[in-house]
C-alpha cells in the first residue's frame, strides 16, 4: 500500500504527556489490521531511606513469573489472608530499566513505527517511582527510563532505513486538575481545550508540534 501514514505516540507521566507523531511517506502495512489491547504493568519500587531508617515493614509481596502481586495488612489477624491480584507483567524492586522496557514497551513502540498508535501511560501515588521509570538518569544509559529509551527505539529504526522517510514532530503537555497547558510554549498562562474531529479523532487545539531530527532535540 502506498501512500502517506501517520501514527501517535504518547508518553505519560501522571499529568505531564509527550506525544510523538510519526510520518512514513512509503508504509507497509498488512492485510489485516492488529487487534487494540490494554496491558496493565505493576512494578514496585524499594523502600527509601526514609522508609528504612524508620524500619518500616514491606507489605507488598511479588511473584514475578506469575505476575501476581500480594497485599499484607500488617494490623490484620494471623489468619487473615493476603488480597492478591494478578496483572499481564509485574516487576519487582529489583527489576532493571533496560529489562522493563525490553519486555514490556519495545513491542509497543514497534508497533507505533508500524503505523498504530501506542499510549504507554504511568499512574500511582505520589512517590512510588513513576518519573524514574517514565524518565530515569538520562546520564546513564543503563538508568534511562521508559521516555529516552523510546526515544532512542524510534531514531535507531528510523536511522536503520533506507526505502522510507520519516518525519517527526513532538509536543509536550500538561493535564492538572482538568487545565490543559502547553509546556513548550511561551505562554504558560494559556490553557487549550480538548477537540475531536471525526477523521483524526482527539486533539489538543493549539498544541504546539516541533520536528525532531534525533533523540537529543527531543
Amino acid at each position: 500500500m502506498n501512500g502517506r501514514m501517520s501514527s501517535s505516540f504518547t508518553l505519560s507521566d501522571r499529568s505531564r504527556i509527550s506525544n510523538v507523531r510519526l510520518y512514513d511517506d512509503c508504509p507497509q502495512l498488512g492485510a489485516s489490521k492488529k487487534a487494540e489491547s490494554v496491558q496493565v504493568v505493576v512494578r514496585c519500587r524499594p523502600m527509601n531511606k526514609k522508609e528504612t531508617k524508620k524500619e518500616c515493614t514491606r507489605v507488598v509481596d511479588m511473584d514475578v513469573k506469575r505476575g501476581e502481586v500480594s497485599l499484607r495488612n500488617p494490623k490484620s489477624k494471623r489468619d487473615e489472608p493476603n488480597k492478591s491480584f494478578t496483572f499481564d507483567s509485574i516487576y519487582d524492586w529489583n527489576s532493571k530499566q533496560q529489562d522493563l522496557y525490553d519486555e514490556t514497551f519495545s513491542a509497543l513502540v514497534d508497533s507505533v513505527l508500524e503505523g498504530y498508535n501506542g499510549t504507554i501511560l504511568a499512574y500511582g501515588q505520589t512517590g512510588t517511582g513513576k518519573t524514574w521509570t517514565m524518565e530515569g538518569d538520562r546520564s546513564e544509559p543503563a538508568l534511562c527510563g521508559v521516555i529516552p529509551n523510546s526515544f532512542k527505539h524510534i531514531f535507531d529504526h528510523i536511522n536503520r532505513s533506507h526505502d522510507e522517510q520519516y518525519l517527526v514532530r513532538a509536543s509536550y503537555l500538561e493535564i492538572y486538575q482538568e487545565q490543559i497547558r502547553d509546556l513548550l510554549s511561551k505562554d504558560q498562562d494559556t490553557r487549550l481545550d480538548l477537540r475531536e474531529k471525526a477523521d483524526t479523532g482527539i486533539y489538543v487545539k493549539d498544541l504546539k508540534a516541533f520536528v525532531a531530527k534525533n533523540a537529543d532535540e527531543i
